[in-house]
Formats: structure tokens, sequence, C-alpha cells
């Protein structure tokens, strides 16, 4: 099971650990999560992966958002492997975009080295996040893919603009050594769940 650490800087030493941060609302946590997870672990050669469960994704609806305690009990129940770390640390730093609450991880822990992991649909929308260059610039990404979102590894802005700096999934352990901008496709996902539909089949 996943560990539900009341304050993940502090749960262990992570200096020198290559680090996966899965950012999302989590509403609910299900199975194409933890796919995206395993294979980051495996395919990027990380430690850990971090869920960074948002108290609210600001480019989403909070009229059907659970709240930040449920969604925490249902990625902790999701998340089947010890090496996935459950945490509202953003919630606890009282940031509210992925730029800041980067911004914060860096300087806390600034001997590991991390990576972004989102899925492709998430890629499609990238552009609208909260200065979104920046935050290319300042961690390496690794894209998964998502049925129906595949052309956004190239048709995106933000593909376009860092296409230069795409490496080959086969070099995908390499990742967490490169220098930002710096980031990868990950093809052999194909677990077409979402948040979304779940919810949608609940009503």
């Amino acid at each position: 099971m996943a560990r539900p650490d009341p304050d993940i800087i502090e749960t262990a030493d992570w200096s020198g650990k290559k680090i996966g941060l899965l950012g999302g609302s989590f509403n609910p946590a299900h199975h194409a999560h933890l796919e995206i997870s395993l294979a980051a672990l495996e395919k990027l050669g990380l430690d850990a992966v971090w869920w960074l469960v948002s108290p609210q994704n600001p480019l989403k609806s909070g009229d059907d958002m659970a709240s930040l305690k449920d969604r925490m009990a249902s990625a902790r129940a999701m998340a089947s492997d010890s090496r996935i770390y459950v945490t509202d640390l953003e919630s606890r730093l009282g940031t509210r975009y992925t730029v800041d609450v980067l911004d914060r991880i860096i300087k806390l822990l600034p001997d590991s080295r991390f990576i972004w992991l989102m899925g492709a649909d998430n890629l499609a929308q990238f552009s609208r996040w909260k200065d979104w260059k920046k935050i290319a610039r300042t961690v390496a990404f690794a894209i998964f893919n998502r049925p129906g979102y595949s052309d956004a590894v190239r048709t995106s802005e933000a593909a376009k603009l860092f296409k230069h700096h795409q490496i080959p999934e086969e070099r995908a352990a390499e990742l967490s050594s490169l220098k930002a901008p710096a980031w990868t496709f990950i093809r052999d996902i194909q677990n077409p769940l979402s948040s979304t539909e779940i919810r949608r089949k609940k009503l």
C-alpha cells in the first residue's frame, strides 16, 4: 500500500533520489494513475513517485470535487506499491499552481532529482497552465500516452516549442540526469480510464 505520510519532506532521506511527481485532483484516483506510476518507476528508473493531491485544480470546476480528505483516501486505496507516496503537500505549502509547488519542492530538496509525470491529455492543455514555459525549463517531463491524445505529442504548443529537447523512449532512464527542458514520450500506456468518466458513470 501507499505510504500515508503526514509530512513527506521529513519522511525519508531524499538526497540524491530520483522522484517522479504526479499532480492531480485524484477525483477519484483510478488505475490509470497507478499504471502511469508503475511505468515511470520502471522506465525512468525512479526511486519513488509522489502523488501530489491538489486542493483544487485552477483549471477545473469545484462543483463536483470531493473533499481533499476523501480524495487522499481514494489515492491511498489505489496506490498499491510502497514506492508511491500520497501527499497533500500542495495544501501544506499553501501553493495553488504547479510552478509554485515545484519551486518550493526544489528549494526544500535541492539534492533530489525530479521528473514531472503527465498524461498526454494534460499535455494538450499544458499551455494554459500558469508559467508553463518556466515549468518546462525547471524540471524534466515524462509524457504518458492516453487514448485519443497521442497527437498532442506532435501538435500541442508545448511539444512544438520544446520538440528539439525530446529524447526517445529507449533513453527514458537518462531523463533524470538531463537538464531541463528535457522530455520523453512513453507510448505503451493505453488505459482509457479518467476521473471524469468515473464520476459520469456514477451519476
